[in-house]
């Protein structure tokens, strides 16, 4: 049995890997995408302020791995550091590879539409949409779904919800096929805050679905991250015939997917990263009707999930790749801008042990040996 020696918590035992009943397919009850990190080159120069280098081959991999479980994937969002170290350049480069990967495997992909190529702060509400018109022809050049963005340059220039209405309004109309919406809250991004035209949520609402009752024929659903479950299910409630709730809450997803008598959830989630085997098993133990298997394949994964999005939570990047190297999904623990500094070693240490306890550690001789040796670069002989 592997073991450990951890700093604050002496000797740790890992479990044994669950065997997980994985068809390969998606799930039908559920549309479920895995928001993917992207994979830096170690020998790239990934510093602060730096132009992103990525490791292509080892990126598209981990799609494969993905869509090889069933699930969709949902690229170019803030999981792969979008905001964060991914530059325009990189992530369009990205775009367009998922695309092609996507199409070769049959596989579902959704991809960011933002404003991230616009640096300079004072923009005027036209060069934001050409912003979006811009991205947007990427995504759908690479045959992906757009997932409209939350926008910084959006939240800094709009003067109110009319704004807001107007830009996305545009945007609806112009894309070839139904949209996903995406609210992100000011936890995941500070620059956010007051979005939808108003720091409160409830008017920020009403305008969220003005704009989907005006459109509902062309939106597929609405990404919902604020961490706050009674909030989503309000407006999952509230929503369209036909228009989905996708949850992107990292801390309450499992009771959310699952849903009650009125409805549930969808799923296009960061952590579905780091938990994509039990998060296919899970939604399958729908499907067949085993609400019990459900409940256990989800359960064990949330306290990971909690403390890898714990405040701050826009560092749970470093969490997400830290576990893909600890997974063997990558041979490094390097990220573009160098975010792999994001988290201290006691919050990684924690990290590792609830990965262990949550059953998302496949080798655990292998999460043990890199354990020790990012211990020992860190100055903690384990």
């Amino acid at each position: 049995m592997a073991e450990i020696d951890l700093p604050g918590t002496g000797t740790h035992r890992l479990r044994e890997p669950e065997p997980l009943d994985l068809p390969g397919t998606a799930a039908a009850g559920r549309t479920a995408f895995a928001a993917a990190h992207v994979v830096a080159d170690p020998l790239g120069a990934n510093a602060p302020g730096a132009p992103a280098a990525v490791d292509w081959d080892a990126t598209l991999a981990f799609r494969r791995h993905l869509w090889s479980l069933g699930l969709g994937v949902a690229d170019a969002m803030d999981t792969a550091q979008r905001g964060m170290g991914l530059d325009w350049t990189a992530t369009k480069e990205l775009i367009t590879r998922s695309g092609a990967e996507a199409r070769a495997v049959g596989g579902s992909l959704a991809c960011g539409v933002g404003t991230d190529q616009l640096t300079h702060p004072a923009v005027t509400l036209p060069t934001i949409l050409a912003a979006y018109e811009q991205q947007l022809e990427a995504v759908e050049e690479a045959c992906a779904q757009p997932i409209l963005m939350a926008s910084r340059a959006l939240a800094a220039t709009a003067q109110g919800p009319d704004d807001y209405l107007r830009v996305y309004g545009r945007l609806i109309g112009q894309s070839r096929q139904p949209v996903i919406l995406h609210w992100l809250g000011e936890m995941f991004d500070p620059a956010l805050a007051g979005y939808w035209g108003s720091p409160d949520l409830d008017r920020a609402t009403g305008t969220v679905l003005t704009l989907i009752r005006e459109h509902a024929d062309r939106i597929d659903g609405i990404k919902v991250s604020l961490l706050d479950a009674d909030r989503e299910i309000s407006l999952r409630r509230a929503l369209p015939a036909g228009v989905k709730l996708y949850t992107g809450d990292d801390f309450n997803y499992p009771q959310l997917i699952r849903g009650d008598e009125l409805g549930h959830s969808h799923a296009l989630l960061g952590i579905f990263d780091p938990i994509a085997g039990r998060a296919a098993a899970a939604l399958h133990a729908l499907d067949a009707g085993d609400p019990d298997r459900y409940d256990a394949l989800l359960a064990p994964t949330l306290p990971l999930a909690r403390h890898l999005f714990a405040a701050p939570t826009y560092h749970y990047k470093t969490g997400i790749v830290f576990l893909a190297w600890l997974a063997g999904h990558q041979d490094h623990f390097t990220m573009v801008a160098g975010a792999q500094s994001g988290r201290s070693v006691p919050h990684l240490v924690e990290l590792f042990r609830l990965a262990d306890a949550a059953g998302v550690l496949p080798d655990p001789d292998l999460a043990v040996q890199r354990m020790r040796r990012f211990l020992a670069v860190a100055g903690v002989e384990a």
